[in-house]
């Protein structure tokens, strides 16, 4: 008997096939591909590897990350889009050659005091609606120049901002923070970006000089209503395997709480993966799984290591039989939208105990 526990199967030549899906969407753009997060879950040293030829940039959220991918030999530009937390990580960034986000006046106010072996360089983070991160409309002009007198500052100074409702495409909030980006960037040199996913995919317009792709590039789209593929393949797979094909009985619960009861009598499949893993505890009962060319159904409550199927009567799975949680066969939007739990979050939130595996 050979039994595989949960598993992560990813793909690189789905990881390469949604590059290209990508860069036929945005021909005339360059590409940050973003990989924070350990790559949305997928293994950042695997994805940044398969990748570095066919992107211009690395996008991350820490100065960890950014030094992690340095360490395994990746050379390609990186780009902080939190920018740095504190003014002693400048000489580390210089010295990696690691750009960073400018996005307040404590930042520019470090820059402009560090002793520094060489100059950065800084893309200025702008809020044009989205009220997170980023300096005023009005105050663009202000640290524009400050950056541009800086002499710890590459005089190329990028631009950046972020859309808040990109994956809303009856909305016109999107148009009106391009039509703010561009505007208050008219008159000055320098590059800019502000499409990732939702502008890559819906808002044509707003590609610009440089895109910043995320989940798509994983071949998840950031929008769950959306009825097409986009071309794009999912990368990762997550399995699991049967460890027990159980008869059950009309009438009985199965799991903790009770809260499943049987209508009829029927084979119980357990599946080594739960919440331990990862997989979400409160999952509703009749979400499906994948095994052997059908979907079954998920019954009683997520445990810590398990979960139950309903495998029916007329089964003939076996011990050891794979099942896919979430991959090519069941996309991970159907689970989000059953769940009501975000695919960003569904991806990033499986656990070290998950094996995985490279594929191709």
């Amino acid at each position: 008997m050979m039994v595989k526990p949960a598993t992560v199967k990813i793909s690189s030549v789905a990881l390469k096939h949604n590059i290209q899906v990508i860069r036929q969407k945005a021909p005339h753009s360059k590409i940050i591909a973003v990989v924070k997060a350990n790559a949305y879950g997928h293994g950042v040293l695997f994805v940044a590897s398969a990748v570095e030829k066919l992107v211009d940039c690395f996008g991350v959220a820490r100065l960890e990350e950014a030094l992690s991918l340095r360490s395994q030999g990746i050379t390609k530009p990186i780009l902080l889009l939190e920018g740095f937390f504190s003014e002693q990580y400048l000489p580390i960034i210089a010295v990696n050659n690691i750009q960073t986000v400018v996005h307040n006046k404590e930042q520019l106010l470090a820059l402009q005091q560090a002793e520094l072996p060489n100059k950065i360089k800084v893309w200025l983070k702008i809020d044009t609606g989205m009220h997170r991160l980023g300096v005023a409309l009005e105050q663009v002009d202000e640290f524009y120049q400050q950056l541009q007198n800086c002499p710890n500052v590459e005089s190329d100074i990028g631009f950046i901002s972020h859309f808040s409702r990109a994956d809303e495409t009856d909305c016109d909030y999107t148009q009106k923070q391009l039509e703010a980006f561009l505007q208050v960037t008219k008159d000055k040199k320098g590059e800019r970006s502000i499409a990732a996913s939702g502008g890559i995919l819906f808002w044509e317009n707003a590609h610009l000089d440089w895109i910043r792709p995320g989940i798509i590039m994983y071949g998840v789209l950031p929008d769950n209503s959306a009825t097409h593929t986009q071309g794009l393949i999912p990368v990762m797979t997550l399995t699991s395997s049967l460890i027990a094909i159980r008869d059950h009985k009309k009438g009985e619960p199965v799991g903790y709480g009770g809260i499943w009861i049987s209508d009829k009598n029927t084979k119980i499949g357990v599946v080594a993966i739960g919440y331990g893993d990862g997989y979400p505890r409160n999952i509703p009962t009749g979400t499906p799984v994948y095994i052997n060319g059908r979907f079954v159904p998920i019954v009683g409550r997520v445990s810590m290591d398990m979960l139950t199927v309903d495998l029916g009567t007329e089964s003939e799975e076996k011990v050891g039989d794979e099942v896919i949680l979430w991959g090519k066969e069941l996309p991970i939007e159907e689970l989000s939208k059953i769940t009501g739990i975000l695919t960003y979050e569904l991806i990033t939130k499986l656990t070290p105990r998950v094996l995985t595996e490279y594929i191709d």
